[in-house]
């Protein structure tokens, strides 16, 4: 889909934006998913070419970051911001003094806020004031995202270090603590934990490249398109610049966190299966006292005195008996089991 958007909302829509030259009014092109024809005719209407799908792929930074003639051409990877759908696609912005074009392959809820800005007659008067305010609208998404990941955290590092969770059903909730669970219940919660930490891991990394990349994005123009920026404009772009800072010392706190809450849940992995090796020992060498009483009374020789007791055999089944309960009570008033 392609929109032309002004500072007082939209402009023209589909085949609509074909009118040459573009009205002085008409900043911002959007190109939402855009099909081979739509990317033709934004080329054909604003003369700049329009970045492909894979070009906005690349990783190298002279790729993301170039500028050609008046037109700079600028990429990162972004985010949806959907908790059902955290993918990372190719951002893409070609800046002039006088347009702003923007090549998106998914639906970003700042790009829709900063339109209804514009229906409200309240938008961005200019392509620079537009790049400002999508990138503003994008960092307090950011900011939102890494706050509600802070709190998910914090309430994932109580169910691991309290196990506060009790046995009645609130183990099958994801990330629950471990709580007196039964074996096979304790190894579920535990899973559990594993999953809810590895999402939120994964979660964080694609926050990260997406930050990573405004960060890159901002500094460049404002330091090539100084001759354009009017000093206020200059200040915001100062301002973002330090939002961004800040919200990398915090997520790579928030990644400590991740890295942290792992390092404790595979150690109480690795309690839980010692638990289970301590276990097998303990029954293991409680077995072998009465299998040493049983092969000394199946011995065949002809002069055994118990072979004459009238007791003798439940005499041997009481000696077998007292060999297994000794080290059984030995371990477990050692706490063993």
């Amino acid at each position: 889909m392609i929109t032309l958007h002004g500072p007082e909302g939209v402009v023209a829509e589909g085949q609509a934006c074909a009118a040459r030259p573009l009205p002085p009014h008409g900043t911002w092109l959007d190109l939402d998913e855009p099909s081979e024809a739509e990317t033709a005719l934004a080329e054909a209407v604003t003369g700049l070419a329009v970045p492909s799908r894979s070009a906005l792929s690349e990783v190298q930074n002279s790729r993301r970051l170039n500028r050609r003639r008046d037109a700079f051409y600028l990429s990162t990877p972004m985010v949806s911001f959907r908790d059902d759908d955290l993918t990372v696609r190719p951002l893409g912005f070609v800046l002039t003094p006088e347009r702003l074009l923007t090549v998106r392959f998914q639906p970003l809820a700042a790009f829709d806020t900063v339109k209804a800005r514009q229906a409200e007659r309240d938008g961005p008067a200019s392509s620079i004031e537009t790049f400002l305010a999508l990138n503003e609208e994008l960092i307090d998404r950011m900011a939102d995202s890494l706050e509600t990941m802070s709190d998910e955290l914090d309430s994932l590092s109580t169910r691991i270090f309290t196990f506060d969770v009790s046995a009645t059903g609130q183990g099958r909730r994801e990330g629950a603590g471990p709580g007196n669970f039964a074996p096979k219940r304790r190894d579920l919660a535990l899973r559990r934990l594993l999953r809810a930490i590895g999402r939120r891991g994964k979660a964080l990394a694609k926050l990260r490249a997406s930050l990573l990349g405004l960060g890159r994005i901002l500094p460049y123009v404002a330091g090539e398109a100084e001759s354009w920026l009017k000093p206020e404009e200059k200040a915001r772009f100062e301002s973002l610049r330090l939002d961004v800072a800040s919200l990398d010392e915090f997520e790579t706190r928030l990644s400590e966190t991740v890295q942290f809450l792992l390092d404790a849940t595979l150690g109480l992995i690795n309690m839980e299966q010692n638990n289970t090796f301590r276990v097998l020992t303990v029954v293991s060498v409680i077995g072998i006292p009465p299998t040493l009483m049983a092969s000394v009374y199946g011995m065949n020789f002809k002069h055994m005195p118990e072979l004459d007791w009238t007791f003798g055999y439940p005499f041997g089944l009481a000696v077998i008996a007292a060999s297994a309960l000794a080290p059984a009570v030995y371990f477990k008033l050692k706490g063993w089991f």
